[in-house]
């Protein structure tokens, strides 16, 4: 799909569907709009009043224009409360591409309102996303489905704007989200492959090719078995030990083509699959649990990003990759296990695996004397329970680091809430053989718990949780262009926390 900025004129603007946002409760048409209906000599205007229409968002109606316009139809789409916010405009754009898919339509344009609640550049981004998140589908192994979604492919998108000053922000907006869609698509893509395809080795080749088609800007270091053996990576060769995969810790660097002002590291779980080890999970339990690295794809599709967009910050991207799997040589409950740091692990539970390869990946970036460290990880499923599978848990020892990563969420629609980090609840992750064990022994703040043993293995390093254990994964249509299975979650405000550092 090609996405344009276009400036129209309301008769000329041709397309196979017009796309135009009505707001709720407006009791007639205004700007562009009401400039389509006199042009159209008041179609729209009877179409309002024909189908009750009022603006509610998730509502639409559409009628031929029988020649009065350049366009074939238009779609009144509700855009609900003025002013028309990122999230709306994202929620719009992908309804739209749903819609034009069904009335197999090739050229869409999409007439953006008056009463923008942003700025011009930021809402063509929010469109230019939806566009292309919404009309993404993992279609791989379904062949008929493959074969019929690329049929009403739709060819072009246009971003219709007021006039021709307008075209040059838009455009910027648009080359924002086009970057920012395919990460989050990349991502996307690693999750929703079976584990038996995206195996640990396998997603290596995915981060090393990452790099290969940016050798200017990205490096990579790749540590196999025998070099995480030489570091006393315990914790990740722990989880590793009972799969015939071997395990890899992978280090990408994104260094700017100028001085860097900052220097970050994004830190993504990367278990490919996860069985629960020989704490092993439900069967009903283990059948998403492909979509345990959704941490490590999300740091990812970030990387691959980032020389496009050409922030001057230098970013490492740091993963822990492995799989959890039952044999006779799995670690067992009840073993101890000695991690990069020095500290000791007593494994209580096989199945809280994350963990434990994090404590090595976050020691690991804080060696690299980084200014913050954010970490992405499907950690528990204590989280889904206080937030829902919609809402993703932040927790961080510094109060700037999280005010920025809520405000990068908030911009690009990723929900985010902040936990505390309860400083009475962190004795009950020690442990009695041990510095630490690695499940607290009840059933209550179990997401916290989590989190304080993870800032164990931080020191002085601002630094930040995500557990993105809920929206990492879409077990229905939620919203337009988050279709069911693998979201990409974590991609687009990890890039827009990146820009605004």
């Amino acid at each position: 799909m090609r996405i344009i900025a276009q400036a129209h004129e309301p008769k000329s603007l041709a397309a196979d569907l017009l796309v135009v946002p009505v707001f709720k409760g407006a009791k007639r048409l205004s700007g562009p709009a009401a400039a389509l209906d006199k042009a159209s000599g008041g179609l729209l205007s009877d179409l309002m009043v024909q189908e009750k229409f009022e603006g509610k968002e998730g509502k639409h109606a559409t009628l031929r224009t029988m020649g009065r316009l350049a366009a074939t139809k238009v779609l009144l789409l509700g855009a609900g409360d003025k002013p028309l916010s990122e999230m709306t405009a994202r929620k719009l754009a992908a309804r739209s591409t749903v819609l034009a898919r069904q009335a197999h339509a090739k050229k869409v344009a999409f007439v953006l309102p008056d009463g923008l609640g942003a700025p011009l550049p930021d809402i063509a981004e929010a469109v230019t996303e939806g566009a292309i998140l919404g009309d993404y589908r993992f279609l791989k192994y379904k062949d008929e489905q493959m074969k019929e979604h690329a049929e009403k492919a739709i060819d072009e998108f246009a971003v219709a704007v007021a006039g021709k000053k307008d075209v040059a922000a838009a455009e910027k907006g648009i080359r924002q989200g086009e970057i920012c869609s395919r990460a989050t698509i990349l991502a996307r893509g690693l999750v929703n492959e079976p584990a038996s395809e995206m195996t640990p080795e396998r997603l290596v080749h995915f981060a090393q090719a990452i790099a290969k088609a940016n050798p200017k800007r990205i490096s990579i270091k790749v540590h196999d078995e025998k070099a995480l053996r030489d570091m006393k990576a315990g914790g990740i060769l722990a989880v590793a030990k009972g799969s015939d995969e071997p395990p890899y810790l992978v280090h990408l660097t994104y260094k700017p083509a100028k001085k860097a002002r900052k220097k970050v590291a994004i830190v993504g779980k990367g278990i490919t699959f996860d069985s629960g080890g020989l704490s092993l999970k439900p069967s009903e339990s283990m059948e998403d649990m492909k979509i345990d690295m959704a941490g490590c794809a999300a740091m990812l599709g970030v990387m691959s990003a980032l020389p496009e967009l050409a922030p001057d910050v230098e970013v490492h991207g740091i993963s822990g990759i492995c799989e959890n799997m039952p044999s006779g040589k799995a670690t067992r409950p009840g073993d101890i296990v000695r991690t990069m740091k020095g500290k000791t692990i007593e494994i209580l539970n096989t199945d809280a695996e994350g963990r434990v390869t994090l404590a090595d990946t976050l020691h690991y970036a804080e060696k690299l004397g980084v200014d913050a460290i954010v970490d992405m990880a499907t950690l528990t499923g204590a989280c889904m329970v206080a937030l829902g599978q919609e809402v993703a848990g932040v927790m961080s020892n510094d109060r700037k680091l999280v005010k920025r990563i809520l405000d990068a969420a908030a911009s690009e629609g990723e929900l985010m809430w902040e936990l505390p980090l309860v400083e009475e609840y962190r004795g009950l992750m020690k442990a009695h053989q041990a510095d630490l064990k690695n499940i607290s022994g009840t059933r209550y703040g179990g997401a916290i718990t989590a989190g304080l043993f993870l800032e164990e293995f931080i020191d002085k390093t601002p630094w930040a949780h995500i557990d993105l254990a809920g929206p990492a994964w879409a077990e229905k249509d939620t919203v337009p262009h988050q279709p069911r299975g693998a979201t990409g979650f974590g991609v687009r405000t990890m890039l827009e926390f990146i820009q605004k550092l």
